[in-house]
């Protein structure tokens, strides 16, 4: 027995010595160090990889080591890249993953997501091969010219060495675009022109900073051949490479079904297949039908007391395009958009449906001229790094529209559908929205954001915010609001089904225009989107649908105790971490 006893003792010793060697580590010094000191430590050693790999995005959090850099994509650095990709997921393979919190198993997962998207990114998909858009020094440049981080002097030196190497840079571009799309080369196109106008003001910037003379003698001469090198690409575009895919010798844009499905799981992250995302959109394209007709109903004798109800989705058109007739000037289109910015503060706090940060600026302007070509309205916010910068609404002017699209654009957003635009972008949509997440204390959960969860928020807090009473419940706000929203449920559909089903042009606008309501200018904007996107306009409906569901299950459990501040706090603490994380943690945090 004591043989037997003394035996068993020594084994359990062994497998606890074995378990403790499992939970914990021994560092040189003899200090011991948790797991979670661990991860903390291969978290930064892998987001400092991660920055000197991408120093561009670097910038845009507002990591600057790397502001003069400037990555020339030859295929040997992409090579490069993803040894690096596959050799940092090793990194993180070597932390046990169970014995991490919750918190911080969200984190590994992120990571490994990240890792396992980018080398997908670079051996599958293979953009660099087929969007030419891609390749435009313009976004990093201006990304440092309106930074505030730093004297101007100093920024202009970093943008001297970076652009050091434009001739390089463009020359690997050249190189590397085998079978582009039509539709990207000519995106490609209109924004590298919009990147000369960055030059145009970096050139401006000179003649106020405190260079000395033989510094601004380089960077004058940098400006030059980089503008130089932008016509050349430009030229290359237009003369090389549009002839040949206009003959036929390009790639579709269409991606197929499974690309789509795999570009889904990597960007969206969502307990849905892209599939079931589709199915559920069908589906609530039909509630809303439902919705509107009864509102249509109720309205259509207040719009139209002399007329007899016209039927169906017909009437439903009819009395929106009356809405619609409520709509800004052309020339004050970006003032409406300033003057509502601080009515949606004051309601925000008054209802308190959440604590915000008047320190953080929010600046509406022009969409610069490289941003243009995909989106209407967008916004630029600092990351975690820059958490004082401002945060940017793009306005895009409507100068390149006739007076004909203009009023059909200028309809789509009118009076109503306007305040629904500045709710979703600015507050308490993104703007908002990505203020608490360069707040969150794991920085993997700001810098690693997920769409669907940024996107979702947004369309979410649209929602939110007529539940509570915005627009004083007038049932042409409602009204207005289910349009808004059948947009975002057909921007679902018609992304899975022309890259996956083959929707044509002809198709996807009869739906957005009978069926969603829209403007023709609108919705040929629309079809333009999805033929230069994959999966990104589907993350709008399916954040949103996660988002909404994991309120409704947190109002079930907690019954009276729940408070609507508290969840919106709770949900923004998580960063831009993927909503299935982010209802893990607030389940486990509730149980």
């Amino acid at each position: 027995m004591v043989f037997r006893g003394t035996r068993l003792l020594f084994i359990f010793s062994i497998f606890f010595l074995f378990l403790s060697c499992d939970r914990q580590k021994v560092k040189e010094s003899g200090e011991v160090t948790t797991p979670e000191q661990q991860f903390t430590e291969v978290k930064a050693a892998l987001l400092e990889k991660i920055w000197r790999l991408n120093p561009e995005w670097a910038t845009s959090v507002g990591y600057h080591k790397y502001d003069s850099e400037l990555v020339i994509p030859t295929p040997e650095r992409l090579e490069n890249e993803v040894a690096s990709y596959r050799s940092m997921l090793n990194d993180l393979h070597k932390i046990n993953r169970t014995n991490l919190s919750l918190n911080n198993q969200t984190d590994y997962q992120m990571l490994e997501d990240f890792f396992n998207g980018r080398i997908w990114y670079a051996t599958v998909l293979k953009p660099a091969e087929w969007n030419p858009a891609d390749y435009n020094i313009g976004g990093g440049v201006a990304e440092i010219l309106n930074g505030r981080y730093d004297s101007l002097t100093n920024r202009l030196r970093s943008i001297s060495l970076k652009i050091e190497h434009v001739v390089p840079y463009y020359e690997a571009a050249k190189n590397n675009i085998k079978k582009p799309t039509l539709e990207h080369t000519q995106l490609a196109i209109l924004q590298n022109k919009g990147a000369l106008t960055v030059f145009d003001e970096l050139a401006d910037s000179i003649k106020v900073a405190r260079l000395k003379p033989f510094e601004k003698d380089f960077l004058q001469s940098r400006i030059a051949t980089a503008k130089t090198e932008i016509n050349s690409y430009i030229s290359f575009l237009q003369n090389d490479i549009l002839p040949t895919v206009r003959k036929g010798q390009g790639r579709s844009f269409r991606i197929g079904k499974e690309l789509f499905s795999q570009k889904f799981k990597y960007d969206i992250q969502s307990g849905y297949s892209a599939e079931q995302v589709y199915q559920k959109a069908l589906q609530h394209k039909d509630y809303l039908h439902r919705e509107m007709l009864a509102l249509t109903q109720k309205l259509w004798p207040v719009y139209f007391p002399d007329e007899p109800l016209t039927p169906g989705l017909p009437g439903v058109k009819q009395l929106l395009g009356k809405l619609a007739e409520q709509y800004v000037r052309r020339d004050s289109f970006l003032i409406a958009i300033k003057t509502q910015i601080p009515q949606l503060v004051a309601f925000v706090n008054a209802k308190k449906l959440l604590t915000q940060d008047p320190t953080k600026p929010l600046v509406v302007r022009p969409t610069p001229e490289y941003m243009r070509g995909i989106a209407g309205a967008s916004i630029s916010a600092p990351g975690p790094y820059d958490k004082s910068a401002n945060t940017y609404y793009n306005v895009t002017p409507l100068t390149h529209y006739n007076a004909a699209e203009a009023e059909s654009y200028l309809r789509e957003y009118n009076k109503y559908q306007l305040q629904i635009l500045n709710i979703h972008e600015a507050i308490p949509g993104h703007y908002t929205q990505l203020i608490y997440a360069n707040k969150s204390p794991s920085i993997i959960k700001a810098v690693l954001g997920n769409g669907a969860m940024v996107e979702g928020w947004a369309v979410y807090s649209e929602r939110m915010m007529l539940e509570q009473g915005y627009g004083n419940n007038a049932p042409e706000m409602w009204l207005t609001w289910y349009k808004w929203n059948m947009r975002v449920t057909l921007n679902a559909i018609i992304d899975y089904s022309i890259h996956v089903l083959g929707m044509t042009e002809k198709e996807a606008l009869a739906l957005l225009v009978n069926e969603g309501f829209q403007e023709e200018a609108e919705a040929r904007e629309k079809w333009k989107r999805a033929t230069l996107s994959q999966v990104q306009l589907s993350s709008y409906f399916t954040g949103y649908t996660e988002i909404y569901d994991l309120r409704e299950e947190m109002k079930k459990k907690q019954g009276k105790d729940f408070n609507l501040k508290k969840f919106h706090e709770q949900f923004l603490s998580y960063g831009s971490s993927p909503v299935r994380f982010i209802r893990t943690l607030m389940l486990k945090n509730e149980n």
